[in-house]
């Protein structure tokens, strides 16, 4: 894996020397930030065409860059979520509390106020993590966080999330919540939509929180080529017939962006 941090500083042509030499050598690429700045979000640029460039998908970098970018600067207003609690000595586990945390985090979700915040993630060791694993049937994206959620917002989001799915605009979104946007499911909603107008499933985009690896993820799923089957669709096959419920089979079925050559063939043989 290249892991590439915006603090240790490279000229851009650098930078995109050490993608251009990863991707040819099928390397995990890694942007951790605590804070994306300018000179981050030309580092996901970067790393978003040196991959499509190499599978001939170029049509696909607007799509890609923006949804990573939203992706990230949502992870960020989780942290700063996090960071606020902490600073103001409040229990985010505590329904009070959470309420009077909540009230400041709305108020602090411009871009200038959310950048004075950077020292403290830094300080209390927030940062993000876009990671880029790829092949030449798909580009998978995850975004990650290095704590679980509570089960009161994931309960929020998954609600908010689901419920984005049947918006085709930001207009239609903002007409049915307002401002009662806690900040996440604004950037969650962009990149659904993103996604459904550029004719990619809204489905390849997941969400997801785990106490065992202590991490809140943002994922999604972009094929690269037309034969490509999804993670969701892939599932589907190899359930069928199986003599266990959805759950069980969920938890024993494994499918990476490594997996779809062999398994898609023998996908087809059943």
């Amino acid at each position: 894996m290249v892991l590439l941090v915006p603090t240790l500083k490279k000229t851009e042509s650098e930078i995109k020397s050490i993608v251009e030499d990863a991707v040819q050598k099928n390397k995990i690429l890694t942007l951790q930030t605590y804070l994306i700045s300018d000179y981050g979000e030309m580092i996901l640029r970067l790393i978003s065409a040196g991959i499509l460039e190499r599978f001939d998908r170029m049509d696909l970098l607007d799509i890609v860059y923006s949804s990573a970018k939203e992706l990230v600067i949502n992870a960020t207003k989780a942290n700063l979520k996090r960071v606020l609690f902490r600073s103001l000595d409040l229990d985010i586990a505590n329904p009070d509390d959470y309420e009077k945390g909540l009230a400041h985090f709305k108020e602090n979700l411009t871009e200038d106020k959310i950048l004075s915040y950077k020292p403290l993630f830094k300080q209390y060791d927030f940062p993000v993590s876009a990671t880029f694993y790829y092949s030449k049937d798909v580009l998978n994206i995850k975004v990650k966080n290095n704590f679980p959620l509570l089960p009161f917002e994931e309960s929020r989001i998954r609600d908010k999330f689901q419920k984005s799915i049947s918006f085709s605009s930001l207009i239609d979104f903002f007409m049915e919540y307002g401002d009662s946007t806690e900040g996440a499911g604004l950037g969650l909603t962009m990149v659904g939509i993103l996604l459904d107008q550029s004719g990619i499933d809204k489905h390849s985009f997941s969400l997801y929180s785990s106490e065992k690896y202590y991490e809140t993820v943002a994922k999604i799923e972009i094929p690269l080529s037309s034969a490509y089957i999804s993670k969701r669709d892939m599932f589907e096959r190899e359930f069928v017939g199986k003599n266990v419920s959805r759950d069980e089979f969920r938890k024993t079925f494994k499918y990476t962006y490594k997996d779809f050559g062999h398994r898609s063939e023998s996908s087809s043989k059943q």
